[in-house]
């Protein structure tokens, strides 16, 4: 189309007036956008001035402004970014949230015909639309009233349609939009009302109409954000920690903070302290609030049936991130609630993945140690998960390390043999939360005793005098109860939470005490997770006295059967939930070693009776744990 020349500057009157129709006011501002070109600036910095943010618009500036930019998008082929950066300068500067929704579909029909028109204008468009994710910092505020709600969706809802929109014009926008809304992210400085906004949109985009192109990016960047808040959070000196109250499990009379969570009366009271001292921290509080994005989404997912989809991509951020993370404290949960949400597949999945990861020797020491920690801490602390399962896995880490022992006949070294000692330390660790469930099982109770655990643990690696002596203390009190293994050696460790040896193994990282599943601390977060989580002070262990009564969950008394029933369910039977004999169980022995004599299970040290023990273990809530 040829040049149109504008002379007359009264033109853009009569364009107030009405007089122009619409087809003639597009022909006219196509003729002002090439009329720059030849120097002709006139008529076009007034239509630039038009576009410039104004405060409370009477009617006719509002008029006014729409029928520029619905005339702007008639005309977008002719839009330069050379020639007419001031126009689109003026127009990156409007914002959604300041205009009415006529203001508002003006503005997206030129977003829209901009990226439509010129494939350079695709980021800028993709840009614009992101921007609106959150309001102006001064609208923030206004958001919680219920007019703001209302704006909210009325913003929201065109900002995504919008989107969607570009991405049916052009195929590949949603591949470039992924990397600008990471990119664009706020930052773990940021307000939190800012940042949970902007990742409800982040979900948004990975539940809509796009998702399948955009959800393995959205997931990831969200588990990024999380773990850069989770160890942004500074413990020193925030976590009390005793050496005693590690043993303490009679639970005091507290009332301090029964006003603040009404589940008071379940914690230990070391934990209450701990959560205590968290309350008034910005940075866990915005944790615990993404973190409830994160797990309503996942509910969502499950409800859409895009959960399994899902959990791959959080699987694989995971393994990328999270594993070996070792300040992450509370990030990990995602995956837990994950999991809890869809036991049979997304929980088995996990459990197989991290046992799969253990017996891999390809993979590094610290990452085998890390795996092994969370996979003893998961099958502790899921409440979803089968006792057939869980008595699986116990068995393939028994038969690994038993292999371990043949092949390795030297003496103790917690350095030269930390993998080792790891899947030791997870084996005990794991049977101090089930033993007394899973001993109730007749043909799990069968499988634990014709497991090589002694052999195991009489070798002259010693992993009795290496592992965290609370650990060991509390599994040779119940092992002995139950007459699982018995100890004549005596083990004295006077109550110490740790040792040099167990130091030695653990690292730098002190992965001895890694216990990524300890009880959560952030109170919303830990509402969601509570029915699907083992608490210590709730276990039943080989020891305890049937005659004692109990208190439950929902704080009546319970009897003897009802609680053995209540442990037993605790993994739910997997009668009922899944049949363990199907699954494909990875061999520890054929990946990291393949010992070709068997040995009989007793070696020649002998060992004494143990003769002091603590109480229970409450397990770490320590500031090294985290």
């Amino acid at each position: 189309m040829g040049r149109v020349q504008v002379r007359d500057k009264e033109e853009f009157p009569e364009m107030e007036n009405g007089d122009f129709s619409d087809s003639q006011l597009i022909h006219h501002i196509r003729g002002v956008l090439v009329a720059v070109t030849t120097g002709d600036r006139e008529n076009y910095d007034e239509l630039v001035g038009y576009l410039h943010p104004k405060k409370n618009l009477n009617p006719d500036e509002v008029a006014i402004l729409v029928t520029t930019l619905k005339a702007l998008s008639g005309a977008a082929s002719y839009i330069d970014s050379v020639h007419h950066e001031a126009l689109l300068f003026a127009v990156s500067r409007m914002s959604l949230w300041n205009y009415g929704t006529v203001v508002m579909d003006a503005l997206l029909e030129l977003i829209i015909s901009l990226a439509a028109s010129n494939g350079k204008y695709i980021d800028w468009c993709l840009e614009m639309l992101v921007k609106h994710f959150v309001p102006p910092f001064y609208l923030l505020d206004s958001l919680k009233q219920e007019n703001g709600i209302d704006r909210k969706n009325k913003v929201l809802s065109r900002v995504h349609a919008a989107l969607k929109e570009i991405a049916d014009l052009v195929p590949l926008a949603p591949l470039r939009l992924s990397p600008i809304v990471v990119q664009k992210m706020p930052s773990v400085f940021s307000k939190e009302s800012e940042i949970v906004m902007y990742v409800e949109n982040m979900l948004r985009l990975d539940s809509g109409a796009i998702g399948e192109i955009v959800g393995s990016t959205m997931l990831p960047a969200l588990v990024d954000r999380l773990l850069e808040l989770d160890v942004e959070i500074g413990w020193d000196g925030m976590l009390q920690e005793d050496a005693k109250g590690i043993f303490e499990m009679e639970l005091e009379d507290v009332t301090e903070f029964a006003d603040e969570d009404e589940n008071y009366d379940s914690m230990p009271p070391l934990e209450l302290l701990n959560r205590k001292n968290l309350q008034g921290n910005l940075v866990v509080e915005k944790l615990d609030s993404l973190i409830v994005l994160a797990f309503l989404h996942l509910e969502s997912c499950q409800s859409s049936g895009r959960l399994a989809e899902v959990f791959d991509v959080l699987l694989a951020s995971f393994q990328k991130t999270v594993l070996n993370a070792y300040k992450s404290k509370f990030t990990q949960f995602v995956m837990f609630y994950a999991c809890a949400l869809d036991p049979e597949g997304c929980g088995v999945k996990f459990a197989m993945v991290l046992t799969d990861m253990c017996g891999c020797d390809v993979n590094p020491p610290i990452t085998r140690m890390s795996a092994v920690a969370y996979l003893a801490s998961y099958l502790s602390r899921a409440k979803f998960l089968s006792a057939a399962l869980v008595t699986s896995i116990i068995q393939s880490l028994v038969d690994w390390c038993y292999a371990y022992c043949k092949l390795h006949d030297f003496d103790m070294n917690p350095r030269a043999h930390q993998v080792f000692y790891s899947g030791c330390q997870a084996i005990m660790y794991i049977l101090c939360f089930r033993m007394r469930s899973l001993m109730d099982i007749p043909r799990l109770k069968l499988q634990l005793l014709n497991m090589p655990m002694e052999a195991v643990w009489k070798h002259k690696l010693s992993p009795l005098k290496v592992c965290l002596p609370t650990v060991v203390v509390e599994f040779l009190r119940q092992a002995k109860a139950a007459q699982l293994f018995m100890a004549s050696e005596s083990f004295i460790f006077n109550d110490m939470l740790e040792s040099d040896l167990s130091k030695a193994f653990g690292g730098m990282d002190r992965l001895d005490m890694f216990f990524p599943f300890d009880p959560c601390l952030l109170k919303r977060s830990e509402s969601y997770i509570r029915p699907h989580f083992v608490r210590w002070s709730k276990v039943r262990t080989t020891y305890d006295d049937d005659e004692n009564d109990e208190v439950s969950d929902s704080g009546g008394e319970v009897s003897d059967d009802d609680f053995v029933e209540r442990n037993a369910k605790d993994m739910i039977d997997d009668d009922m939930m899944v049949s363990i004999e199907g699954l494909d169980f990875p061999d520890l022995n054929k990946m990291s070693i393949t010992p070709k004599k068997s040995l009989k299970y007793g070696f020649e040290t002998q060992l004494e009776r143990c003769t002091q023990m603590p109480a229970r273990i409450r397990p770490s809530t320590s500031p090294e744990s985290l």
